[in-house]
């Protein structure tokens, strides 16, 4: 058990830092925006199972050779009023450093989720009032303004934003590739992709590792509608659109028209040569094997 949970921890530790950096400054998912999608998910979700899991491994290992075993252990001592006599203070430690860091974890994702939900509501109530309803795309909403602006509002509601600028300035074939951009973030939910991310990193800033997570998936999120987009215009329209859409959405909404412009039109002109099939089933094999590793140990060391 004990070296179940060093390895937990070192686990944890190398996905958190070097391999999120290296994940991020990785030029292959560029080609795969995807699989790139899966990668990450499942980096966050092994990192937290390891760091979480290596404390609970420890605290409980003088209980049984393995955390089933061990946890049905200390259940049962609990159950009858007793403190497991085998744990020192070191193990209590550990479990409470564990327990810390789940709470941590939980109440970041938390408040972030509910402050984002708030904004949103908002700023939904606001568009009934003061948008109007374009019927030709349903769930969109046009608001009179003259700077070309597009977002989308996730959630139960989503909402689809046009400006009225967009509608003057740019033409019907540009106009459909703002639409389809917006509509991959509502229809894929990229919303919840990104959600667990910026609580991520929000619970530990300090580490470069965790922010870099962030910022990677938020490009990522971009590239993937950029792609859903060039699949129903041209890549002339597409860039065209993305050029003169230059406002700044709010906070709560989904849009990124001008973040990493110039990468995304080199990248839309050119499209970099997707990765060969086998090559992206690894890629989605390894998003596997990244969640079953921690599983693994936690529960068969």
């Amino acid at each position: 058990m004990t070296l179940t949970a060093l390895g937990l921890l070192v686990l944890g530790v190398l996905l958190a830092e070097p391999a999120s950096r290296a994940l991020a400054a990785a030029h292959w998912p560029a080609r795969d925006p995807v699989g790139a999608l899966l990668v990450w998910q499942a980096v966050g979700l092994a990192g937290g199972l390891a760091l979480l899991g290596s404390g609970v491994v420890y605290g409980l290992s003088p209980l049984g050779p393995s955390l089933p075993v061990a946890a049905s252990g200390a259940l049962d001592a609990l159950a009858v009023g007793e403190v497991p006599r085998a744990l020192t203070l070191v193990h209590f430690i550990a479990l409470l450093a564990a327990l810390a860091l789940a709470l941590r974890l939980l109440w970041v994702l938390a408040a972030v989720a509910v402050r984002t939900v708030r904004a949103r509501r908002r700023h939904r109530d606001l568009l009934d009032l003061l948008g109007t309803p374009w019927p030709a795309v349903p769930g969109a909403h046009v608001l009179d303004h003259p700077i070309p602006v597009a977002y989308c509002l996730p959630g139960l509601r989503s909402r689809l934003v046009l400006s009225a600028g967009v509608l003057d300035v740019l033409d019907p074939p540009a106009v459909q590739a703002v639409l389809a951009h917006e509509q991959a973030h509502l229809r894929e939910r990229h919303d919840l992709v990104v959600l667990p991310f910026v609580a991520w990193g929000a619970t530990a800033p300090f580490i470069r590792g965790m922010v870099c997570a962030q910022l990677a998936v938020a490009t990522l999120i971009e590239m993937r509608a950029d792609d859903v987009a060039a699949s129903q215009v041209t890549p002339h329209e597409l860039t065209g659109a993305l050029r003169t859409m230059g406002g700044a959405a709010p906070a709560a909404a989904l849009s990124s028209f001008t973040d990493g412009l110039d990468d995304r039109l080199g990248r839309i002109t050119a499209p970099p040569q997707p990765l060969p099939p086998a090559v992206r089933v690894l890629v989605r094999l390894v998003a596997a094997a990244l969640v079953a590793l921690p599983t693994a140990l936690l529960f068969f060391p």
